[in-house]
């Protein structure tokens, strides 16, 4: 079975996806991880690849997918910091 082929555009990325990108590229993504090519329209477009079990995704690079990302992390790092531990554990001397 071919995997799908899916390019996307930050204005219609959706939370999965941006979690995709942000699990692959959890300190944001460098020149070196995008590709280069030319659109339909004949315009150099980047993009960062990314590979799933049943998808090949194109994430188109902007300015936009930087700011989106970086604020997804941030949301992610906040509800994150709220958890608080599941057990206490308590340290008893004994007088032996």
């Amino acid at each position: 079975m071919e995997k799908k082929r899916v390019i996307v555009d930050y204005k219609n990325i959706t939370n999965s996806q941006l979690e995709l990108l942000s699990d692959a590229f959890p300190y944001g993504f460098e020149d070196d991880d995008t590709i280069k090519f030319k659109n339909a329209k004949g315009e150099l477009v980047s993009a960062i690849p990314l590979e799933t079990s049943d998808t090949k995704y194109l994430f188109k690079v902007s300015v936009e997918l930087e700011n989106k990302m970086d604020n997804f992390s941030i949301e992610e790092d906040d509800d994150s910091d709220t958890t608080e531990p599941d057990t206490e554990i308590e340290i008893s001397e004994d007088d032996d």
